[in-house]
């Protein structure tokens, strides 16, 4: 039997619709994550992350939660055009059946943090966006017209692994993944967290979990 989510409300299943829908444009073939322990679920995507052929890569994960009207338990990592494809059936219902699990993203197995965040600044909405245009800028003016898929890989990675600010070490691909996940609120600040080597962008709509750059520029 498939696991089904229990949402409190049709909006839920509408925002979680929103999100993902940004998520698979960023990765067309991009999987998520849903993760449950009571009536709390964490949804997770990427839409950067590091493979295996190149592991000095930024990894930068997205995350919403929400509250379920039922307790549940599940960890389940599915395509997300699938969840989307059930996700206007669950706004009627108000409930989500899960995909069969898919085989698991090399991100997927990364595990943040959950405790010892602390707040070290905020950032404005205004320049996470700057960052992410100039990286969108850097990149599509750093490919070739014609290139494979591993060196076009290798260009972004290298791009997006550069610190938008030195103070923090800040990849470029969490303000990517906040821009592009819509997480960013007009006239909102960023709140910025920090544990360990990890960095966590916050906003009303979501977060961005990523590690230091250990890039110079």
């Amino acid at each position: 039997m498939k696991p089904t989510l229990s949402l409190s409300a049709p909006q839920q299943a509408t925002d979680l619709t929103n999100f993902l829908s940004r998520a698979k444009k960023m990765d067309d073939d991009g999987v998520v994550r849903f993760r449950a322990f009571g009536d709390v679920l964490a949804v997770s995507v990427a839409p950067i992350f590091t493979s295996n052929l190149f592991a000095d890569g930024p990894t930068a994960i997205g995350m919403r939660t929400l509250k379920l009207a039922e307790p549940t338990e599940i960890d389940s990592v599915v395509l997300i055009s699938e969840v989307l494809q059930r996700l206007p059936q669950a706004e009627q219902s108000l409930h989500l059946e899960i995909p069969l699990d898919h085989k698991p993203a090399s991100w997927t197995g990364i595990s943040a943090p959950r405790n010892g965040w602390k707040s070290i600044q905020q950032i404005s909405e205004d320049q996470i966006s700057e960052w992410a245009k100039k990286g969108i800028k850097d990149v599509a003016e750093s490919l070739p017209d014609q290139v494979g898929g591993p060196v076009a890989a290798r260009i972004r990675a290298q791009i997006w692994s550069r610190p938008v600010d030195l103070s923090l070490m800040l990849p470029g691909a969490a303000a990517f993944a906040m821009a592009g996940l819509g997480f960013l609120v007009k006239g909102e600040g960023v709140n910025v967290y920090k544990a360990n080597n990890w960095l966590r962008l916050s906003s009303s709509f979501g977060h961005v979990l990523t590690k230091e750059s250990s890039r110079i520029s």
